[in-house]
């Protein structure tokens, strides 16, 4: 699929990530009074939100389309309050003025390493019984111990070369019956995705990934449109899994220094709890230890 198909037919991805947000915002969320009858436009029109920002409506109108390419701070700011922006797509939104505003054209991206030191992995094994993955900035999975690519059901077949937590998501259709809210991981995976294609578009490691999960995946090109950012750093997710039933874990997700976008995500529950305790079960059954999984029944 083309770049153009990635990024959209026009504009330029500060624009792109502007008029995605402003269709977000309905007018009563900004504070306006709207009158009677229907309006063509979803959420905020150009108008009302170069108003609110306290910018003219053309300067507004050639930031969207592309032809306006240094906002300053301040304004980047008021737009960001106005499109009720949470702190990470702010960030976000400074990042792509910034990259909108250079002269000179970027160097070529080249796409970081995949592989991962004898000290990282011998962290994950020390983490057991907890599950454990380091995963690239686009998902690839690096490294990991036995409960923590268990947590993937049916990933463990498939070549090491395309066990990617996305393409898992999207296009396994096991995933859906794994989490609670499916939805709610789909959305993660896009925002780190959205957020890496703002500033490193060209990326070698995203550009294939993507075009792939576009071509493959209605609910992917839903949300890529969206142009949500956010991504989950901690939590706690419930999984539904063949080898010990349904459990709830806590999980934290770690930047690796000295890997540049390497991310280990750990996860845990308290001891002497049941989950804990599937946990454990769960660490013995991805080792190939005789044990009797639990039986239990998704309601």
């Amino acid at each position: 699929m083309a770049r153009e198909q990635r990024n959209g037919s026009d504009g330029t991805e500060l624009g792109r990530f502007l008029r995605a947000h402003r269709i977000r915002v309905t007018p009563e969320q900004a504070g306006l009074k709207v009158g009677p009858g229907l309006r063509r436009t979803p959420g905020l029109r150009r108008e009302e939100l170069a108003t609110l920002a306290g910018i003219s409506i053309d300067y507004y109108v050639r930031l969207e389309r592309g032809k306006e390419a240094h906002p300053s701070p301040s304004v980047v700011d008021a737009l960001a309050r106005v499109l009720l922006l949470e702190a990470r797509e702010h960030e976000h939104l400074r990042e792509l003025a910034a990259c909108a505003a250079r002269t000179t054209a970027p160097e070529p991206s080249t796409a970081p390493t995949s592989s991962v030191g004898p000290g990282i992995k011998l962290l994950l094994e020390s983490l057991r019984p907890h599950p454990a993955v380091v995963v690239s900035r686009t998902m690839d999975l690096l490294a990991w111990n036995p409960g923590g690519l268990r947590l993937f059901v049916g990933m463990e077949q498939w070549p090491v070369e395309k066990r990617n937590v996305a393409r898992w998501v999207f296009l396994n259709p096991g995933a859906r019956t794994v989490f609670d809210h499916w939805d709610e991981q789909i959305r993660a995976c896009v925002g780190r995705l959205r957020a890496l294609a703002g500033t490193d578009p060209d990326a070698p490691d995203l550009v294939g990934l993507v075009d792939e999960l576009l071509a493959e995946s209605p609910e992917f090109v839903q949300l890529w449109e969206r142009y949500d950012v956010r991504a989950h750093t901690h939590g706690r997710k419930t999984f539904h899994l063949p080898d010990v039933g349904t459990l709830t874990l806590a999980y934290q997700s770690m930047q690796l220094e000295g890997f540049p976008g390497h991310r280990m995500v750990a996860h845990y529950a308290e001891p002497g709890t049941p989950d804990h305790d599937k946990m454990v079960l769960l660490d013995l059954v991805a080792t190939g230890t005789n044990v009797e999984p639990a039986e239990e029944k998704r309601n």
